[in-house]
């Protein structure tokens, strides 16, 4: 679904209302919830940025079957547009209300899966985070005027913005893939032998590779320099043994100007056990 800044159409009512009363419209004040730790708040706040409220987006997505053959390596494209689809209707709609609130981003972004009892082929997909906007109104949207997205904490959010870069967006890139099951015959040859597994290895080996390359060209179309934070999840979300899901996500930036010095590096001692 492509975002639209200002939309509100994947938006219940009751997220509407409760966002709505968080901004303090008419005589109600105003009241913002965070799921920032102590420290992310106040390092949020000294970047120059003020929390407004916690923002969600989900969708349960019922996910297709498709068959494969038990003796070849193949992607399972069904299954990856889903997964793919479902987690992006979810970050829409965290967009849309993070829009609602005015906010100039998302910090702290938490992409979950969970399985419902409903049916073995349905899952809710969520996206949850903080939204921010910067104290002095300078502009921090990234492409098409959409509230930037990241992954990052506060800590790291406050250490980019010193190092003059700012965050563009959540990037992702994702891959299902069926790792083909050993011919009797090869299986009896390998038995009690060191030997390499060539046949999980090019399996493991393409589906990671091709999430990672989904994300970088996510980040690319952003327009970004690089990929902050980068990490490649693996789940088999319950199909069974032999089909398997890589996820690639990271935080897309991007310099904030062409000059920009990076300070140097200090010495902190925690006082905790």
């Amino acid at each position: 679904m492509p975002y639209t800044p200002g939309s509100t159409q994947g938006l219940p009512s009751v997220a509407q209302d409760r966002l709505r009363a968080m901004r303090g419209e008419g005589t109600q004040k105003s009241l913002w919830t965070s799921d920032l730790s102590v420290n992310e708040f106040l390092l949020v706040r000294e970047a120059g940025f003020d929390p407004l409220g916690l923002v969600m987006g989900s969708s349960i997505y019922h996910i297709g079957f498709q068959f494969s053959n038990a003796f070849q390596n193949q992607e399972m494209d069904v299954l990856t547009q889903a997964m793919y689809e479902a987690r992006e209707l979810a970050m829409t709609r965290m967009e849309e209300e993070a829009d609602l609130l005015g906010a100039d981003g998302v910090v702290g972004v938490r992409l979950v899966v969970n399985r419902q009892e409903w049916g073995g082929h349905l899952a809710e997909f969520m996206a949850i985070g903080t939204a921010i906007k910067h104290r002095q109104g300078e502009h921090y949207r990234g492409t098409d005027n959409r509230p930037f997205t990241s992954d990052l904490n506060g800590q790291d959010f406050w250490t980019l913005l010193r190092a003059g870069y700012r965050p563009l967006s959540l990037v992702m890139g994702n891959c299902v893939y069926h790792v083909a099951h050993q011919g009797m015959l090869q299986s009896l040859s390998q038995m009690g032998r060191n030997i390499e597994m060539p046949n999980y290895t090019q399996a493991v080996y393409d589906s990671r590779e091709l999430a990672l390359s989904r994300m970088q060209a996510e980040a690319e179309r952003e327009g970004a320099e690089g990929i902050v934070g980068a990490q490649v999840h693996e789940n088999s979300h319950g199909w069974g043994s032999h089909v398997i899901e890589y996820f690639a996500i990271g935080t897309a930036i991007m310099p904030i100007s062409d000059d920009h010095s990076i300070p140097a590096p200090t010495l902190v001692l925690p006082l905790t056990d």
